[in-house]
């Protein structure tokens, strides 16, 4: 068992951050293992995949150092820094902590994520592992990221907003709750971050970074550079409630009856979500979705409740049965049926 070693100031000083460097690493790290968590992800690597592998093939070099560097359960260090945590943290400045990495840094990181096995004998003594590793990051981010980072820093913002508020009503117990695997407060300043046998850090001092990111990929990561303030961050999946873009499709018939971007709404609160959650969902405006909550609510569709700092939109009965109806479609068209006899329909079906 891993585990962290906190004090009640790092614990009390620690906060969730957005990161672009990590969203797109984690996306390395999806198209690294090539399998889907979820429908939506299959969508996503069937998109991406074959380009990615056909610029590996081009790139022998580039593609042994990823086999390396990521590992079942280490990642090569200098890949995976820890964000700064600042608000105005944008790509490039990250990725300039890749490129920057000394290159014996870097190897030694390579053998250190090996786990005993030798370092490819192709890799040994290049001096543009740290170049090579951010450049393919850099076409990560441009070729898969990019494209729809709005709507994904909406779904990890909403991630953060519904954890901040459980920490609010419940703790750091309860804002990590499920977070990843293995991930628990063990008490006595105590973090357990993985089930697995890693060595015990202690992090006085440390800032303490939550990373949230929308491929279903978790790692831990650290800074070792000695240039910056010391720091570890938990990087994980953001609820798959968010991250799940394979969501039901709103039926045209509630559609037509309701607008478009109300019925929408309706169809996501078939579970308790939040305004900013549901702005990151449909990709509305927060006037809008607050103009449709509001007569939604009105027309007895759904109600809130308030969970901590957060309120809480969910269908009522009546909206539930709207939808459903809706869903189901009409009923067959044809003649009459004949008059029930003995209280049993004749009607075949």
């Amino acid at each position: 068992m891993g585990w962290w070693e906190i004090t009640a100031d790092t614990l009390a000083a620690g906060r969730f951050a957005l990161s672009p460097l990590a969203e797109t690493t984690a996306a390395l790290k999806t198209l690294h293992r090539g399998t889907a968590a979820h429908p939506g992800e299959r969508a996503w690597l069937d998109a991406h995949l074959p380009a990615y592998r056909a610029r590996l093939a081009a790139d022998p070099p580039t593609a042994l150092l990823v086999r390396c560097a990521l590992r079942p359960t280490w990642n090569a260090t200098f890949l995976t820094p820890a964000p700064t945590g600042d608000a105005d943290q944008d790509f490039p400045a990250e990725l300039a902590r890749v490129r920057d990495t000394p290159p014996a840094t870097a190897r030694a990181d390579l053998v250190e994520a090996l786990a005993g096995t030798p370092l490819p004998a192709a890799l040994r003594h290049r001096a543009d592992l740290p170049e090579r590793a951010a450049a393919l990051l850099d076409w990560v981010w441009r070729r898969t990221v990019l494209p729809d980072w709005p709507h994904r820093r909406r779904v990890l913002e909403a991630d953060v907003l519904a954890r901040t508020a459980r920490l609010g009503s419940g703790g750091w117990v309860a804002a990590l709750d499920g977070m990843r695997p293995g991930l628990r407060w063990l008490g006595a300043n105590r973090l357990q971050i993985s089930a697995h046998d890693h060595p015990a850090r202690q992090l006085g001092g440390a800032r303490l970074l939550f990373v949230p990111v929308t491929p279903q990929q978790s790692w831990l990561s650290w800074n070792t550079d000695g240039r910056t303030p010391p720091r570890s961050a938990v990087v994980y999946p953001c609820s798959g409630a968010l991250a799940e873009p394979d969501r039901p499709p709103v039926p045209g018939a509630l559609t037509a009856l309701l607008g478009g971007g109300r019925a929408a709404v309706l169809v996501l609160l078939g579970a308790p979500k939040s305004t900013t959650q549901l702005v990151a969902l449909t990709g509305q405006g927060l006037g809008s979705v607050g103009r449709h909550l509001q007569v939604l609510r009105d027309a007895g569709l759904i109600a809130r409740r308030r969970a901590g700092r957060s309120v809480l939109y969910r269908r009522t009965d009546v909206g539930e049965a709207v939808v459903r109806a809706v869903t189901a479609g009409p009923e067959p068209s044809g003649p009459p049926s004949p008059t029930p006899t003995c209280g049993r329909s004749t009607r075949s079906r």
